[in-house]
């Protein structure tokens, strides 16, 4: 009774897929193959994108150049020395600095208001003119715009002279003076 209830399985030896010595070689080379070719082309994968396309030059310097070319610009320098292209107060003013000082935007006083321009007029013009120059409180530099110094002078005469001051107009410029002689 004891041989029923034994089966032919538990007596044969447990086999597996390798049943050949050949078979085991195949599997540890491949076993070890597998793995770093399967490294080999992750990492060519990633290292894929650095490497631009045939025929395109979009990172090329001079194609960097071109596209940023309309920001940056080549600065434009202003000869001060030809008085026929330099603005007048009024149009200095009309041009950058009426957007804020026409309704008072930001804080900064009207044109013609005595009582706002009286403390900044006592100061004087040297200090009104660097506050023009160098921007004070919410007002940029120049305004914002692109003036030469001696036309935002101008520019401040005309405003300081509308709310009470009695600057003088700025004498030309060295070069202009001599070249207008």
């Amino acid at each position: 009774m004891a041989d029923a209830h034994q089966t032919p399985d538990h007596d044969s030896p447990h086999e597996g897929p390798i049943k050949t010595p050949k078979q085991l070689v195949w599997a540890v080379v491949f076993a070890f193959l597998v793995p770093i070719i399967g490294i080999i082309l992750l990492a060519n994968f990633v290292a894929a994108g650095d490497k631009p396309a045939a025929g395109s030059d979009g990172m090329s310097p001079e194609a960097v150049a071109k596209r940023i070319a309309p920001v940056a610009g080549a600065p434009e320098v202003k000869d001060a020395s030809d008085l026929t292209t330099l603005k007048s107060g009024e149009q200095v003013y009309t041009a950058q600095c009426a957007a804020c000082h026409a309704t008072g935007a930001a804080g900064a006083p009207k044109i013609g208001d005595a009582a706002a321009w009286g403390p900044r007029v006592a100061q004087g013009f040297d200090v009104l003119l660097t506050s023009a120059l160098k921007g004070k409180g919410a007002m940029s530099p120049q305004g914002g715009g692109d003036f030469s110094d001696f036309e935002i002078a101008r520019a401040v005469v005309h405003l300081a002279n509308q709310g009470g001051a009695k600057f003088e107009e700025p004498k030309a410029p060295a070069a202009a003076a001599s070249a207008a002689q």
